[in-house]
């Protein structure tokens, strides 16, 4: 039960409005049903939605729906792409060649019949994944023990590979995490040493950056180095600030750390949009650790969690939760990119909303 000065604003707002089932409208005058938005949201577990700010309504609308799309492997770097989505799934030990070996597959699935493919496999551990302006794949590549990280870009249409960048100044990456592709085309991605400490990459020779690369200068420069475990990124709709979890709570191997780094921190892009300033705090992300990271058209922020998908306002306050636990990544899409599709290990959920990405 959410009390206090809030609890009261639903009800004054809402106890004075009756819909009019001819228009659809609520009219004032008569009592709100019990069917309304704010009641079926609140009252209705089954509804995966929970609002602790009034602002949430305008993401839900009226129509919002949470539903398991397909029971699959499915982990991270959801890609929506004419019609399907396009995933990475969760490392499967398979000790081949070597000891401590893993093995990730990029799949897609057609969201029209539901049917399921391979599209690359092995990957090079492939990660997270965004679209440039071409409509590539942008793959983060976390590299093995024996084949060296990367960021790749990959034609869904073709299957045309190609290898972008794999070190800066000679040392190789750690592994790559989560990218980001800005309207200039730079491309903007996470580096944290999850993979040596999950036992399937070599002792780190780099910190824990965020990087910007430039595929048509092949300039690469560090843009970042003040985090424990830079994870997901996200840039507000005007691309001025850049939004950058860090997951250090959680190291990759052993207990939670609550003590250490689950956050969401907020930079501003400079200029001519080659460098980061100033940060400020925007959020400490609780249960568990955020990971997955988007903004809607809106500026509101979207972060995964130990509960599911939570949304903030742009200055940090919660708005409400999207209640699918285990969701480690996930992306806007569908045909008005009102939907958000969740990856949650053992399944895909999707969530359909009144705001879309941005």
């Amino acid at each position: 039960m959410i009390a206090g000065p809030f609890f009261v604003w639903a009800i004054v707002t809402l106890r004075g409005a009756a819909r009019d089932h001819r228009t659809g409208r609520y009219n004032a005058g008569m009592p709100a049903p019990r069917s309304n938005p704010w009641t079926h949201y609140r009252d209705d577990p089954s509804s995966r939605l929970r609002i602790y700010d009034p602002g949430f309504l305008a993401v839900l609308g009226d129509g919002a729906k949470v539903e398991e799309l397909v029971q699959t492997n499915a982990h991270e770097g959801p890609v929506y792409l004419d019609g399907a989505l396009y995933f990475t799934t969760v490392p499967v030990d398979v000790s081949i060649p070597i000891e401590g070996f893993k093995q990730v597959a990029i799949r897609r699935l057609d969201l029209d019949s539901g049917q399921l493919h391979t599209v690359r496999e092995p990957s090079n551990m492939a990660n997270g994944m965004t679209l440039d302006r071409a409509g590539n794949l942008i793959i983060c590549e976390q590299g093995t023990k024996t084949t060296p990280a990367a960021i790749s870009r990959l034609n869904p249409r073709t299957n045309e590979y190609t290898k972008l960048v794999e070190e800066w100044f000679g040392l190789p990456f750690n592994s790559p995490n989560d990218v980001v592709v800005r309207r200039d085309g730079s491309i903007w991605f996470t580096d944290p040493s999850y993979g040596f400490v999950q036992g399937f990459k070599p002792a780190p020779l780099l910190g824990n950056f965020v990087y910007r690369f430039e595929p048509e200068s092949q300039r690469l420069s560090v843009v970042a180095d003040n985090f424990n475990r830079p994870n997901g990124l996200a840039f507000s709709p005007d691309e001025t600030i850049l939004y950058i979890n860090d997951s250090g709570a959680a190291q990759g191997a052993g207990p939670y750390q609550p003590q250490l780094p689950h956050h969401i921190r907020a930079f501003e892009v400079s200029a001519g949009g080659e460098h980061l300033e100033q940060d400020r705090l925007i959020t400490v992300v609780t249960p568990g650790i955020p990971d997955g990271l988007k903004v809607d058209s809106a500026g509101r922020i979207y972060s995964s969690a130990g509960n599911g998908v939570q949304v903030y306002s742009p200055d940090g306050r919660m708005l409400g939760l999207i209640e699918v636990p285990g969701v480690a990544n996930f992306t806007f899409g569908g045909p008005n990119n009102d939907t958000i599709y969740m990856m949650a290990d053992t399944a895909i959920w999707s969530a359909k909303l009144s705001a879309t990405g941005a």
